[in-house]
């Protein structure tokens, strides 16, 4: 969970705005495979500015973005992405001539990483001074350009006027000096890995900039065609005697050296921050997550030491993982790590570190959760076979659910549906025009015991295929005194859902009910996802049934609290219990906090269900019923609550 920044000046809404290049990067999945040889890619913000924008909101910091991205579906998802994930978008311009960039990116070996760059005539390289406005640089702390867009006039046009501004209003300005030879023109398009090549022409660029930083930061490579020198001691050298500039080198997994200073004969008489040993998985975007770090202390007057620490940190987790942005940590996972460690030097194999990534970046807070539960199979099923009414009627049936449930939420917060997939995708396809804060799907063979998938024991393969913000159901009969065989079985299952849903990046709720397999008391749950999270699952949701006493919900609370407090939390479920013996459960869940709302169905719909299934009521009467006894369980929630309605 992103920290508020302290350090933020009266009347500055923003700590920094990056200038320069946004990029869909689409990562080869496929570890230890050549470029050409990938069959399947996976999708994120990338370009440097971009990504530091992300990784300085994910710690904290309050950032903005200047570039521009195409009027197609890949410069929107940067929009949206960096609008998801706390950066300001006030400053990123639509093209509706050019393409949004695009780079093609592979993990060959360890730290070889072949890319290619479809960023010819793209929208980020048509920014210009017109771009740049006033108001908006004067708002931030510090603006941060980049090297690449010193390469065209137009981009440099832009980002010297937002140098201008900056130093008129005593902002600051930094440097990242992103050296990428085949964006000057000087590679071909397959080297998009080159790190360096020698040109007069771009340390010509790049010098007449360095009066005007006030921090600089680069690789040995990229301080050498900054100054043009050809030794790095020199290189430093010729920096300062241009800036006055606090200048950050940046050395790979030996980590940074600062030089706040004169530099002396000796490379290493600077400020070296503590290092971290880790894996080196893939060097692409550590950069930028290096500079994300190294800025959250800067920008808040943290020691240079503690500034190095922090951005060594990061780059630690980028190279240690397989994408740019979305691997950057959080400040609450950058904080634990810090302070744990990890036994692991490959961080991504780090289960507790992974975990407060995972949590710490799931989008949107859902404090409040009322779901009409329409995932039922074998309920509907038997009603149809009484009534000798075709299984087709009830992906009819399942649309008209998702009407009544909209017209309750109404476009406010705080309603979901839960849909099955084998007679719900159309239903699906109408939920996803709702504007629902919430969709769940279940992944269970009804009715199994031990726990069986329905449609494939492949999980993982099937999970792929579902979009973004579809969250996993999974119901398990399971009660903490089941045969040692069956609950061994079950957990074993749970677990492998777990692990898939992780890999995927697919949230996960898992439905516990117990009191089909054995007596309920106080103890009961609480004991059941006490062994569940002693295999390491950690569900983002639960699904309960009603307890019996609000001792039974302390209890559970408190096992929340100890295992996972990033946990989302608690829906009620049904049971088919009338709407008034649901009304007194809700009130004993006042005693958990975790619980945040119900997940009811055939409480909801099932008598309108066999009364349209038999042809008795019409689509209205249908959706009106169903539509009246959701509104009045949400009512008498609310009302629980304080909430009113």
């Amino acid at each position: 969970m992103a920290e508020p920044n302290p350090g933020t000046q009266p009347g500055l809404s923003l700590d920094v705005i990056t200038i320069g290049r946004s990029s869909v990067d689409l990562y080869g999945q496929q570890i230890g495979s050549k470029l050409e040889n990938i069959a399947s890619f996976a999708k994120s913000v990338g370009g440097c500015p971009a990504n530091i924008a992300i990784g300085t909101a994910r710690l904290g910091l309050k950032s903005g973005l200047i570039t521009r991205v195409g009027d197609e579906q890949m410069g929107r998802f940067i929009r949206e992405q960096s609008a998801r994930e706390g950066v300001s978008t006030d400053g990123i311009v639509t093209d509706k001539e050019r393409l949004t960039a695009l780079v093609l990116l592979a993990v060959e070996a360890e730290g070889v990483s072949p890319m290619i760059f479809y960023r010819s005539d793209c929208a980020d390289m048509a920014l210009e001074e017109g771009d740049i406005d006033e108001t908006y640089i004067k708002s931030s702390r510090a603006v941060l350009v980049s090297g690449t867009h010193f390469s065209r006039p137009n981009t440099e046009a832009a980002q010297r006027k937002a140098i201008r501004i900056a130093k008129a209003n005593g902002r600051k300005v930094i440097f990242d000096i992103d050296y990428r030879p085949n964006l000057w023109g000087l590679a071909g398009h397959a080297e998009g890995f080159e790190r360096y090549v020698k040109s007069d022409r771009v340390s010509s660029k790049m010098k007449e900039t360095l009066p005007d930083c006030d921090l600089i930061i680069g690789t040995e490579e990229e301080i050498l065609i900054a100054s043009g020198a050809d030794d790095v001691l020199g290189a430093l050298k010729e920096i300062r005697r241009l800036s006055p500039a606090t200048i950050v080198l940046k050395r790979g997994a030996m980590g940074c050296i600062v030089y706040d200073g004169p530099i002396s004969d000796d490379l290493e008489a600077g400020i070296v921050g503590e290092g971290f040993p880790i894996e080196v998985f893939n060097v692409l975007g550590a950069g930028d997550a290096f500079m994300s770090g190294f800025l959250r202390g800067w920008l808040k007057d943290e020691p240079l030491k503690t500034c190095a620490t922090w951005a060594n940190a990061c780059g630690a987790f980028a190279v240690s993982r397989l994408l740019c942005s979305p691997e950057y940590p959080t400040w609450a996972e950058l904080d634990f790590f810090l302070k744990n460690g990890s036994k692991h030097r490959a961080l991504r194999k780090d289960e507790a570190i992974n975990h407060i990534h995972w949590a710490s970046n799931r989008k949107g807070d859902i404090p409040l959760l009322m779901a009409l539960a329409i995932d039922h199979r074998s309920q509907l099923t038997s009603v149809c076979d009484e009534l000798g009414v075709d299984y087709k009627q009830i992906v009819a049936f399942k649309r008209l659910a998702v009407e009544a449930a909209a017209r309750v939420a109404d476009g406010r917060s705080g309603y979901g549906m839960l849909i099955d997939e084998r007679f719900g995708r159309d239903a699906f396809f109408d939920a996803a025009t709702k504007s629902f804060a919430w969709i769940g799907r279940p992944v269970e063979l009804p009715g199994s015991k031990p726990l069986r998938f329905e449609f494939s024991q492949d999980i993982g393969s099937q999970l792929v295929e579902w979009p973004l913000d579809h969250c996993i159901k999974c119901l398990c009969f399971y009660h903490p005194d089941d045969p040692a065989e069956l609950k061994s079985e079950q957990q074993e299952k749970l677990r492998t859902l777990f692990e898939a849903a992780r890999k995927v990046g697919r949230e996960l709720l898992v439905e516990i009910i117990a009191s089909k397999n054995g007596p309920l008391t106080d103890d009961t749950i609480s004991t059941a996802m006490e062994e569940l999270y002693a295999l390491g699952i950690k569900p983002d949701w639960w699904k309960l049934e009603p307890q019996a006493s609000s001792a039974a919900w302390k209890k559970i609370d408190a096992v929340i609290a100890k295992n996972d407090p990033w946990c989302r939390g608690i829906v009620l479920l049904g049971l088919e219990a009338p709407a008034d013996e649901l009304v007194k459960g809700f009130e004993a869940t006042l005693a958990a906090p975790s619980v945040k709302g119900f997940a009811v169905g055939r409480t909801i719909f099932s008598e309108a269900a066999r009364a349209w299934l038999s042809g008795t009521i019409n689509d209205e009467q249908a959706i009106s019923d169903m539509a009246g006894r959701f509104r009045e369980l949400t009512k008498a929630w609310l009302k629980t609550r304080g909430l009113g309605s």
